[in-house]
């Protein structure tokens, strides 16, 4: 789990309001220099000291963890959790330069917690630091300007820091911190879906997805023509005559069919655009988010692939209309879509939810 951290040290008049929303959307931790900030928060949040210039207080109140700048404060972490064995002292370090950067990646490989404030925009000593404490115990918790930084910081050498400390500017960032803290997408439970029937629809325009990633050879997107029911379209990772393998590609469908984005939301394949996010999906429910990098639109013959699951819904795809257009099988069976005949299996998924502008919703709704 990705740590999220206010930093309330200067938020003015907006503090009290803050701390509520911090609770609301549990953040995980709130920074302060004050200690009274941390009276009467619920030990559900864990409360963060970072005193101010001079001496840390010789006590420290209701404070879970104390980070200590030794230039700053004239005393190291490990002398502070000799006299409070009962707290956990963190270093703060600012990378500036090759040797502040060492240093960091000293913290990072020796101290139960290291807060990092890295001054250039690049995120290279960033990585730098995550590879040097590859196999330490302790966290990192790196200081972002906003949550849009946030999220590059979670992602960063695809670990990423283990939290973010981020000062919100007004009311309203902690949701957006959060957010960008919460990387991981659920697992889903496919179903195996039997082929009733499929026919030739005409012409139509069909999107295929093309994301920033290499997709591996049993996965791909969910999509289908009716927000409750979808098929796992393959991505063009398996050779093909004629053509070479698009790995980063999935030839999605017709372009009123629905996919699966981030939070259980669904997305028109119509409304996909560069920077879009789309759920890849394996053929055991392994989920990840990728990015969208293009989207092509194009009219091309459609056919129509109709099937059941085992609890009688029925469930929709419409793909075009081409042999090299596959679907996903039990077992991660790579089924040519023209070939698919009446008691034939694929994989799907059956959203529980109806849908308005794609967010889940529990109202009537009738798709045909």
């Amino acid at each position: 789990m990705k740590l999220s951290w206010l930093d309330v040290r200067a938020v003015g008049d907006a503090k009290e309001a803050i701390l509520q929303e911090a609770l609301h959307h549990r953040i995980e931790g709130v920074v302060t220099d004050d200690l009274a900030d941390l009276e009467g928060l619920p030990p559900t949040l864990t409360k963060v000291l970072f005193p101010g210039a001079g001496a840390v207080p010789e006590e420290l109140g209701r404070a879970d963890v104390v980070i200590v700048d030794p230039v700053r404060h004239g005393i190291s972490p490990a002398e502070l959790a000799i006299r409070h064995p009962e707290v956990t002292f963190g270093r703060f370090v600012e990378i500036v330069d090759a040797d502040s950067l060492e240093l960091a990646c000293e913290s990072a490989r020796t101290e139960q917690l290291s807060l990092l404030l890295f001054r250039d925009p690049t995120k290279i000593p960033l990585e730098i630091v995550i590879a040097a404490a590859a196999k330490a115990t302790g966290s990192l918790i790196t200081v972002a300007q906003d949550a849009e930084e946030a999220e590059i910081i979670f992602g960063v050498l695809e670990h990423g820091s283990d939290g973010v400390m981020m000062a919100p500017k007004g009311v309203g960032e902690a949701a957006h911190l959060k957010a960008a803290a919460q990387l991981d997408t659920p697992n889903l439970s496919l179903v195996e879906l039997e082929v009733t029937a499929t026919s030739h629809v005409g012409m139509g325009e069909r999107a295929c997805v093309d994301t920033c990633t290499h997709f591996r050879e049993d996965e791909g997107i969910l999509v289908g023509s009716h927000s409750k029911g979808m098929i796992l379209c393959v991505s063009e990772t398996h050779p093909l005559p004629y053509m070479p393998t698009r790995p980063f590609r999935v030839n999605a469908g017709a372009i009123h069919s629905y996919t699966l984005s981030k939070d259980e939301r669904t997305n028109y394949l119509s409304e996909l655009k560069s920077g879009s996010k789309v759920l890849a999906v394996d053929v055991k429910g392994n989920t990840r988010l990728v990015t969208v990098g293009r989207v092509k639109i194009e009219s091309r013959p459609l056919i129509s692939i109709d099937a059941v699951a085992p609890g009688g819904q029925a469930v929709n795809l419409i793909l075009q209309d081409d042999w090299h257009v596959r679907v996903l099988g039990p077992g991660g069976a790579v089924l040519n879509s023209t070939e698919l005949k009446p008691g034939d299996r694929v994989l799907g998924f059956l959203p529980s939810a109806d849908r308005h502008v794609g967010y889940p919703i529990d109202e009537f709704c009738l798709e045909k």
